[in-house]
């Protein structure tokens, strides 16, 4: 028997109870081999457990919606130790870890230069029994990995142990791999530079990446060092706390005052960094919000060509000269201003009459008659 009301073929469609909330991801798992074999301190891992926006814990225990699930490997954090935690190196370096993405923390030594003996090394060679050098587990794991990611300056330029004299020839990952270098799945590598790298800006681009592998986002756009374009586009100048002080002309001379760091050695505004608007924990901090110079810490050329640190950059000279006349003449127009607009106006007082400039057409003060106007006056 046909149905006694059939719906209408223009009836708005309606979801079923069975039906999921949510698109389910593209890829149910993603493990996360995170290498800290490099020249480095560590200290990029310890930084990224600051982060709230997401928290590390946020992100491996399915909290954040549309999420695959995420398994965690990194030395510092993990709970596994020796041949339990290395046997997820050794898996992904066989392509039975699919997909992972790669985390390289620590600059990528030369290990070409020397005659014997290795720079760094992680776990053992299961045929040779000897030690897997960092470029060893670069060269297996970079080809398969789904993503790659360098977290903080070392990793991503080199850093401190790049320096001009090193003994081992450090580098970033890109230097070792290539600048064009793609992973399976065609994506650059992905820089997020810092000494160590802010909290928030390590794990919103693996969050980036991992909304990505779950088929919710757009391939990661990065600028021509390989860094997120939207946390590093824009420089530390244009989002400090004490640009306003710059553009007056109004430097600090010694450490302890809140104006302007450029004459005592802040690089800001030339550094690519968002330390200043995001600050460093939960929204708080940020070197020189906190009265900190900025170092460049984020930079290809970081240390050596801003060093000596303390010392006032040499386009500062320049730009701080320039600005200083105009400045004068900006405070002084300024002062100006704020002494007249800073008094409250005459009519503010408890007399009996008004004088605040209105005449009422209605009712009047006592003693005086309503000014009564023809509405044709005011046309």
């Amino acid at each position: 028997m046909p149905e006694a009301n059939p719906p209408s073929p223009h009836a708005p469609e309606v979801s079923r109870p069975h039906e999921p909330a949510q698109k389910a991801p593209a890829v149910k798992e993603v493990h996360i081999i995170w290498v800290t074999a490099g020249l480095s301190c560590d200290g990029d891992t310890v930084s990224t457990t600051a982060a709230t926006l997401p928290s590390i814990e946020d992100v491996v225990m399915g909290n954040i919606p549309g999420l695959p699930k995420v398994h965690l490997h990194n030395p510092v954090l993990s709970y596994e130790v020796g041949e339990e935690l290395m046997k997820y190196w050794y898996m992904a370096a066989e392509g039975k870890l699919d997909p992972f993405v790669l985390v390289i923390e620590g600059s990528i030594p030369n290990e070409k230069i020397k005659k014997e003996g290795y720079w760094a090394a992680q776990g053992t060679d299961k045929e040779t029994g000897q030690p897997i050098t960092t470029c060893e587990w670069i060269d297996r794991l970079a080809p398969k990995a789904w993503a790659v990611v360098c977290a903080g300056t070392c990793a991503t330029y080199g850093g401190i142990h790049a320096m001009q004299g090193n003994p081992t020839g450090a580098m970033g990952l890109a230097d070792y791999l290539g600048w064009n270098w793609r992973s399976t799945a065609g994506i650059p590598i992905v820089n997020v530079p810092g000494c160590p790298v802010q909290p928030d800006n390590m794990m919103e681009t693996v969050l980036y990446l991992l909304y990505q592998a779950a088929g919710l986002a757009p391939m990661i756009p990065v600028d021509d060092k390989l860094r997120p374009t939207w946390l590093f586009g824009k420089t530390v100048h244009e989002g400090c706390d004490r640009a306003g002080y710059y553009e007056q002309g109004d430097f600090a001379h010694e450490y302890g005052s809140p104006k302007c760091l450029v004459k005592i050695g802040c690089w800001g505004p030339v550094v690519n960094c968002n330390v200043t608007k995001r600050g460093w924990m939960d929204g708080v901090g940020g070197c020189p919000n906190v009265g900190g110079i900025c170092i460049a810490c984020t930079m290809p050329g970081f240390p050596d060509k801003f060093m000596p640190f303390m010392d006032e950059p040499p386009g500062a000279k320049i730009s701080s000269a320039a600005i200083g006349s105009y400045g004068r003449m900006i405070r002084f127009l300024r002062a100006f201003t704020n002494h007249t607009s800073n008094n409250e106006p005459k009519w503010r007082h408890p007399r009996p009459e008004l004088t605040t400039g209105y005449h009422p057409t209605t009712y009047a003060p006592p003693g005086k008659s309503p000014q009564r106007r023809s509405v044709f006056a005011k046309l």
